[in-house]
């Protein structure tokens, strides 16, 4: 596991910026490794924020066991079970904001093990915080962008992959820019095992139709439901969804499941046995 920092800060806004893939500390990384500088499409927008002393004290307590700096790149398999230390279902949570839900979750489930990636150093330390003082064994924390984390995972090594309230981009110009596009989908999808759960929500309604559209549109996916599902109980209520909410916006969760077997599966160039 990359170990980014040790030891408590002199400063507060010491972590912000350190633990992202393109932060000094992490382009350096990626030189010495000799990593392809090829900057990815990003599908965030960064964030600044206060990092505070419950923050900062968390990241140094915990961020050396349970954190991992994604660099851009980098296309090392991670093997999870040493992550975790465990062989258990894992659930790859795709930008947690503050950890609240993800925190929830993982206390309610603890047979599963949450990697939960972020780029949002306060919401890395708010949640590294609540692994902490619950006690949480089942959770890890990556900073960095999340489909190059992704890429590190190996083929069907995932139960579930949640994306809740991702960044809708709403100009035209910037869908290239979301999540739930073709070709990460595809990828996420390949992550998955056979009959795991692609998981996706938001409170944009034009993002939930293209959502549904992308979605649809994979040969390895299909709909749990007709159309938008029901709200999950075990999903946790997000900030998102409160401020979509009391926006007047309709809340939209998509539930695909991967198909044990498709042609995108089996991969190009596959003939059916009862061909010729």
């Amino acid at each position: 596991m990359t170990v980014a920092v040790a030891g408590r800060p002199p400063r507060r806004d010491r972590y912000r910026g350190r633990l992202m893939s393109d932060s000094p500390t992490a382009t350096a990384a990626r030189h010495s490794a000799g990593l392809v500088a090829v900057r990815p499409i990003r599908t965030f927008h960064p964030r600044r924020g206060r990092v505070s002393t419950r923050h900062a004290d968390a990241l140094a307590a915990l961020w050396p066991t349970h954190g991992l700096t994604v660099v851009d790149g980098d296309r090392t398999p991670l093997d999870l079970g040493e992550l975790f230390g465990r062989a258990a279902p894992r659930v790859l949570e795709i930008g947690f904001g503050m950890g609240e839900s993800t925190a929830a979750m993982a206390a309610a489930d603890p047979d599963r093990d949450y990697l939960a990636v972020e780029v949002h150093t306060p919401g890395i330390g708010n949640l590294l915080a609540l692994v902490g003082e619950l006690g949480l064994r089942n959770v890890r924390v990556a900073c960095g962008d999340a489909m190059e984390l992704v890429h590190r995972l190996a083929p069907g090594s995932l139960d579930a992959v949640h994306a809740f309230f991702p960044d809708p981009w709403p100009k035209a110009r910037h869908h290239k820019r979301r999540l739930i596009r073709p070709d990460n989908v595809a990828l996420l999808r390949q992550r998955l095992r056979p009959g795991g759960i692609l998981h996706c929500a938001t409170d944009w309604p034009e993002y939930a139709e293209a959502m549904a559209d992308t979605l649809a549109a994979d040969p390895g996916l299909r709909n749990t439901y007709d159309g938008v599902a029901p709200r999950p109980r075990h999903r946790p209520v997000t900030k998102f969804e409160r401020r979509g909410e009391l926006a007047g916006r309709p809340i939209a969760d998509l539930v695909f499941r991967r198909a044990v077997s498709t042609p995108a599966d089996r991969g190009p160039g596959h003939e059916s046995r009862r061909a010729g």
